[in-house]
């Protein structure tokens, strides 16, 4: 890929390196809140996104009022994939939807949502979240995916529509067909991915260039792994690191079998270790309130 026109509208130079420190999750529980909490106070992240379906929501808009300043989006999110704590759609309480599991909770995994949600249903599920959060009080500034759900062929222009609607800075990468391949897409999302992503970029809508993130499954050396993925980021490149920060409560414990990194994530976080690391490499750190400003002028 050639350098990112987008690093332009954001004051940058064409080689420039660039990265947006992000956390996800925030409201899924009350560890998450906190943890975002602090890391924000901190200036240690440089954005969030919330989940507007989890039992944390209310107190992470009452939040959210009290720092109208704070970089936050909606994580659009159609599963949910713990056994023990759950949640479900926002806009509908009907079985013919496809939102909604035996249990009345979405779907444990992506694959699932996308074979079994109704396109009409999803996007009006999609719609209402990010309703919600805007009625709630929060100035959201991006719309991102919670477990790659809208990732699909069917979802995907749904997901973009909700987000052009509303003014929102929508989760979208300049992969290749052939990149998008080898993620492991079907040929049909590849090309729906592929049509789109050129569409927005066309139009001057700022893209990504590529997610950054360990899996949580990986309790090992998070912080230098963290820091080598960091370096990764190549001139000319927008990187979308992402975290999932909690502090370490019973109810984090209780909640996630990943507890662990997630404790991790905000521990090298709060240290400050990450963001100096950046800063060290001559990688420029924004938020996304600057893409949705640069979307606006286009």
């Amino acid at each position: 890929m050639t350098h990112n026109p987008a690093l332009e509208k954001l004051g940058f130079k064409p080689d420039d390196r660039v990265a947006i420190l992000h956390v996800d999750d925030v409201g899924m529980c009350g560890a998450s809140l906190a943890a975002f909490d602090e890391l924000w106070a901190k200036s240690a992240v440089t954005c969030g996104s919330v989940m507007v379906p989890c039992p944390w929501f209310r107190a992470t808009a009452e939040w959210a009022r009290a720092h109208p300043a704070a970089d936050l989006g909606v994580h659009a999110t159609l599963t949910s994939e713990w056994s023990g704590y759950r949640w479900g759609p926002v806009s509908t309480r009907d079985p013919a939807s496809g939102l909604m599991d035996d249990e009345g909770a979405f779907p444990q995994t992506s694959p699932e949502i996308m074979e079994s949600a109704a396109p009409e249903a999803a996007e009006l599920e999609l719609a209402r979240q990010v309703e919600l959060a805007l009625e709630a009080g929060i100035a959201a500034t991006h719309f991102d995916t919670h477990m790659g759900s809208v990732m699909d062929r069917r979802l995907y222009p749904l997901f973009l529509e909700v987000a052009h609607r509303h003014g929102l800075a929508p989760f979208a990468l300049r992969l290749t067909a052939e990149q998008w391949g080898r993620a492991g897409y079907p040929e049909e999302t590849v090309q729906v991915l592929t049509r789109e992503t050129a569409r927005l970029e066309e139009a001057g809508i700022p893209l990504l260039d590529r997610i950054h993130q360990l899996s949580l499954s990986d309790e090992e050396d998070r912080l230098p792994k963290t820091k080598a993925m960091i370096d990764t980021i190549r001139p000319g490149h927008i990187g979308y690191v992402v975290f999932h920060p909690a502090h370490d409560t019973p109810e984090i414990r209780s909640i996630c079998p990943d507890w662990r990194s997630r404790v991790m994530d905000h521990e090298m976080l709060v240290s400050g270790a990450i963001r100096e690391h950046a800063e060290a490499q001559g990688i420029n750190l924004v938020g996304t309130r600057a893409l949705q400003n640069a979307m606006a002028e286009s």
